[in-house]
């Protein structure tokens, strides 16, 4: 799959953007588990314009996560170009992604995210004047429509290539669901087989398995998927994925660990490489941000990893594990834990 001329391989596994989740910490670590590109948290174009400090260190890139892609959000049309133009100067993304899928109440009732469903000429007008802002190629995420009365992604699909938009990816769900129920694929084939469409289709929602995935690309006919929630304490999913896709034993897939001493050993996926994998992100989060805000990052991540299902009485463990502070403390916990894991 190419998106103007970065060219992702055939089937790529893309990680989703995610607020408080895809700081750069963990995208480095998804890239090195095999994810294709990876997107950053999404950023506010309000707050970027007005230089708000926490939003500009958003955009902090570092070469090894390449390919990667920034995702802007907001309603204002002179905001988002602003901030589009800002984002190209300062990090020089390999893609710029816009933001008219987020469903949260802050963003959506405001008019921003998924709130632009309801205001399509609106929606359309930011993806043109940011697409002619900037001189990479820009790309959008969004859902089927507001609700199931207002399901517009066909139209809107071909609106938004019109305007420039150089790959589209679809959650398939409403904004009206939220995360709730399962995704609904079946819109996003159908805009894949209209034949009008020639821009990369990437279908979101629901990937949390290998076959999953598989059935996405033979089922759908995606040109690639994305993966969001599933990755929670698991960025090995996409090893896992990949595995499948290759048709080759998940083994013999080079990856990176926190006990091999080069990127190319290969080593199973036993339960302490997973468990020495969280330490990692823990560490790599840290190096990348700072002890207090690495550990706020990926706490929650590690006390909620599926490595930890089936421990029994593990709830007391988990809080301990969501209230550490230093990544001694954090460490120590899963040390503790480690023993329990289920073979």
């Amino acid at each position: 799959m190419t998106i103007g001329t970065l060219d992702l391989g055939p089937r790529p596994v893309l990680l989703a953007p995610m607020e408080d989740v895809t700081d750069i910490g963990f995208r480095l670590l998804c890239r090195q588990m095999g994810a294709a590109m990876v997107y950053s948290e999404f950023v506010s174009s309000d707050a970027l314009v007005r230089n708000v400090n926490r939003t500009v260190q958003k955009l902090e890139v570092c070469p090894e996560e390449r390919p990667v892609a920034i995702q802007i959000y907001g309603k204002y049309p002179d905001a988002m170009e602003e901030a589009a133009r800002i984002v190209v100067e300062t990090a020089r993304p390999d893609i710029l992604d816009i933001n008219f899928g987020c469903p949260v109440k802050r963003v959506a009732s405001k008019g921003a995210g998924a709130g632009l469903l309801q205001n399509v000429p609106l929606m359309l007008e930011i993806a043109r004047r940011v697409v002619d802002a900037v001189d990479v190629p820009v790309t959008a995420k969004t859902r089927l429509g507001w609700d199931q009365n207002h399901i517009i992604i066909q139209d809107l699909a071909e609106q938004l290539q019109d305007q420039g938009i150089q790959a589209l990816t679809i959650h398939g769900r409403t904004r009206s669901q939220m995360y709730t129920g399962q995704a609904n694929w079946d819109p996003i084939a159908e805009v894949k087989r209209n034949p009008r469409i020639h821009i990369p289709i990437i279908g979101n929602g629901d990937i949390d398995s290998p076959q999953k995935a598989l059935d996405a690309f033979n089922l759908y006919g995606v040109d690639a998927i994305m993966v969001g929630r599933a990755t929670f304490g698991r960025p090995w999913i996409f090893r896992e994925i990949n595995a499948v896709l290759q048709k080759t034993d998940e083994q013999e897939v080079p990856m990176v660990n926190a006990q091999c001493s080069m990127l190319n050993e290969e080593c199973p996926m036993t339960n302490d490489w997973k468990l020495n994998t969280l330490k990692q992100q823990v560490l790599t989060c840290i190096a990348h941000l700072d002890e207090r805000r690495g550990i706020l990052h990926s706490r929650r991540h590690i006390a909620n990893s599926p490595i930890f299902k089936g421990i029994p009485n593990f709830r007391e463990h988990r809080i301990a594990m969501l209230r550490a502070e230093t990544a001694d403390e954090l460490f120590r916990l899963m040390e503790e834990a480690r023993h329990l894991i289920p073979d």
